[in-house]
């Protein structure tokens, strides 16, 4: 394929609302497919929400019961990568006809495990899981609610199109990690973020021109009257401003220009059709694990298995 059509869609997740969350992102999905999108990109945290402001009651040597019980209706809420839950996603994904990258908060241990992880879902057009990609590093506050990925999930799907892959949010300001999918061949690059300043436009169109990608970014519009009303801690939500995240959803080329400016202040879906040939003549003068790298000079490696808490000898 020497065209490839995508979907970027910015919207605001039903907070802590997972089968709301489910149905929202399956209906845009479809949506896309009828726009004959062959790539659907969605938010970090779709499902069931990024819990912007929240501080769930914690503070240094203390937490709060009310701060617990948020974290409990928000652990409730986060997906596990079971079949029977995946199901309306990748029906969705098949009747569009497109592979489909969104954000969740992922549920550990089949769901029995007390740990979320911030990750990347990706499903192909024929409604398999590919993986989940898990945020290596959460930032900031933000490790409260989720753990560390490890390697073992630096997620690259290969489509008749192309490499997808990419990072979550500020995962992206990690050199190596960039230059790990770098090195697996990533040709349309996914950042899916909760960052809606103007210095996050820079970071796309900096990927896009050190990786010769593509790149998709993805963030959600998002409210503070879109929270409900029986959190337990929703009067500390009260001097938030309303318009939590602007947005900022944007598409930019290989040579780092914008092919669908920044996207602020609503939903709406962007769509685009990428010239997949612009990245190979990107790479006329500068490939970053090619050509214009010096591995007699600089070493890299990633430990790209996962980092399990239990594990038992052979005997």
């Amino acid at each position: 394929m020497d065209t490839v059509r995508v979907a970027v869609a910015q919207l605001a997740s039903v907070f802590a609302d997972k089968s709301a969350c489910i149905d929202k992102s399956a209906s845009a999905i479809r949506e896309a497919g009828e726009q004959g999108a062959d790539l659907v990109l969605l938010p970090e945290a779709m499902i069931p929400g990024y819990p912007r402001g929240f501080t769930y009651g914690a503070a240094v040597g203390s937490r709060s019961p009310a701060g617990r019980r948020d974290f409990e209706r928000y652990w409730r809420a986060s997906m596990t990568l079971d079949e029977a839950e995946t199901q309306p996603l990748r029906d969705a994904a098949q009747e569009a006809g497109a592979y489909v990258a969104l954000g969740i908060s992922e549920r550990s241990g089949e769901g029995k495990g007390g740990t979320l992880y911030n990750s990347l879902l990706y499903i192909d057009p024929a409604g398999g899981l590919r993986g989940a990609h898990r945020k290596l590093m959460p930032t900031g506050s933000e490790r409260l609610i989720w753990g560390c990925g490890d390697g073992s999930t630096l997620t690259t799907v290969d489509a008749p199109f192309g490499v997808l892959g990419g990072l979550i949010c500020w995962e992206n300001y990690m050199p190596l990690a960039r230059m790990a999918m770098y090195a697996k061949g990533v040709s349309i690059y996914l950042t899916p973020t909760a960052d809606q300043r103007d210095s996050w436009q820079a970071t796309l169109r900096h990927i896009a021109c050190e990786g010769r990608c593509f790149v998709l970014g993805c963030n959600q519009y998002f409210e503070r009257s879109m929270y409900p009303d029986d959190l337990a801690l929703h009067d500390e939500l009260a001097e938030l401003p309303e318009e939590l995240c602007r947005g900022g959803s944007a598409i930019v080329d290989p040579f780092g220009e914008y092919i669908c400016e920044p996207l602020y202040g609503a939903e709406g879906i962007l769509y685009a059709d990428l010239e997949m040939g612009q990245v190979y003549q990107g790479h006329l003068d500068f490939d970053a694990v090619g050509h214009y790298n010096r591995p007699d000079v600089f070493k890299f490696s990633v430990n790209d298995k996962p980092n399990q808490a239990l594990t038992r000898d052979k005997a």
